[in-house]
């Protein structure tokens, strides 16, 4: 890291997410070290300390972020604490790399954005698919003008049977901002415009549907389900958005849908010169060359270090370089601004615009 000091790390939350950070920045020693480690379960953070020979357990997040051995937090705890931790860490004078989605919706949303901007701290929000060789490959081709000027984009991610940790925050509105929108569409949102380009929304119609959770149907493997709990958000959710530059998105996720699905994310750009696909970690560019359809396979490389790592070292480069991170809080705002425009637009059944929520 030439010779810079290595940024000290505390990771709240020590559950799954959590220790994936961990993991990722434990490979950069040159660059960091993760010094202390939290979590509501103390005893699931001691687990976490001793696992990856973390030197402190904090007893409370405050206590994390009020240590002078920590210079960076990573937020890795359920959403609806997304903003009062991040927003607690940057007025500590700490950066931090906060767990999507950025804010519980787009309110909390944009009070991160303001505190980022007060106190002059990196904030990252870890959408790590944007770091993936395969969309990374086709960003580069979009930006050098291979694609044309994208006028229509197809994204989502249908998982047949998904409901994560039925009854629990995953599936409360109150805890969790929503259901599969929020939770998988929000990675499919923020690659989706990243691919495309960056254009900004400007118009929102979409709807939700819950067919199988209140029913205790379509339930998937990934957490531990509480029966006695609550399950008020959708399973599947369809909406269109409209750029300030005309150009379209559609957007359709599930958690549980009886649809004949592969349950991996997919999108699809449509540009005046060709086109990109992305589906299960292959792409494809698509454009035409002596009347007949040519496409292109693009794969990540045998030699791969992964998204992960690679966002990992971005959010240190940020830290380092006081450059503004590819996922900054505006990117992170802009979502959650167009996901509370689908969730209204569902409510209503008319088109939410967006002109003046910025």
């Amino acid at each position: 890291m030439n010779n810079q000091k290595l940024v000290k790390i505390g990771v709240i939350g020590a559950g799954n997410i959590g220790g994936v950070h961990v993991r990722e920045f434990q490979k950069l020693p040159d660059w960091c070290e993760i010094t202390t480690i939290t979590d509501a379960s103390l005893p699931l953070a001691e687990k976490r300390a001793a696992e990856f020979s973390i030197p402190h357990v904090a007893g409370t997040p405050e206590e994390l972020i009020g240590s002078a051995n920590v210079d960076a937090v990573i937020v890795a705890v359920p959403n609806q604490y997304h903003a009062p931790l991040a927003i607690q860490a940057l007025e500590a004078g700490k950066h931090v790399l906060l767990e999507k989605p950025m804010g519980l919706n787009s309110e909390s949303a944009r009070l991160i954005l303001e505190a980022s901007r007060r106190s002059e701290r990196t904030l990252m929000v870890a959408h790590q698919m944007r770091w993936e060789a395969v969309p990374m490959a086709i960003h580069e081709q979009m930006k050098r003008g291979e694609l044309g000027r994208i006028y229509t984009a197809k994204t989502g991610w249908f998982r047949r049977k998904g409901i994560p940790g039925w009854g629990t925050w995953f599936t409360r509105m109150d805890q969790s901002g929503g259901g599969p929108l929020i939770d998988i569409g929000v990675h499919m949102l923020d690659l989706a415009l990243h691919l495309m380009g960056s254009p900004k929304p400007v118009s929102v119609y979409g709807a939700t549907y819950a067919e199988f959770g209140p029913k205790r149907r379509g339930i998937g493997t990934w957490g531990k389900p509480d029966w006695s709990g609550v399950y008020d958000v959708e399973d599947l959710a369809s909406a269109m958005i409209k750029m300030e530059d005309g150009s379209t998105l559609t957007l359709d996720v599930s958690w549980a849908v009886h649809m004949d699905t592969d349950n991996t994310p997919f999108i699809h750009l449509m540009g005046t010169e060709g086109g990109a696909s992305y589906r299960g970690g292959e792409g494809k560019l698509l454009t035409e060359k002596f009347d007949q359809p040519l496409e292109t396979v693009v794969r990540k490389p045998q030699e791969d270090e992964g998204e992960r790592l690679r966002m990992s070292r971005h959010f240190l480069e940020c830290i380092r370089d006081g450059k503004e991170p590819l996922t900054s809080a505006l990117t992170g705002f802009t979502n959650n601004l167009v996901l509370d425009a689908i969730y209204e637009s569902s409510r209503t059944g008319r088109e939410v615009r967006l002109e003046e929520r910025w």
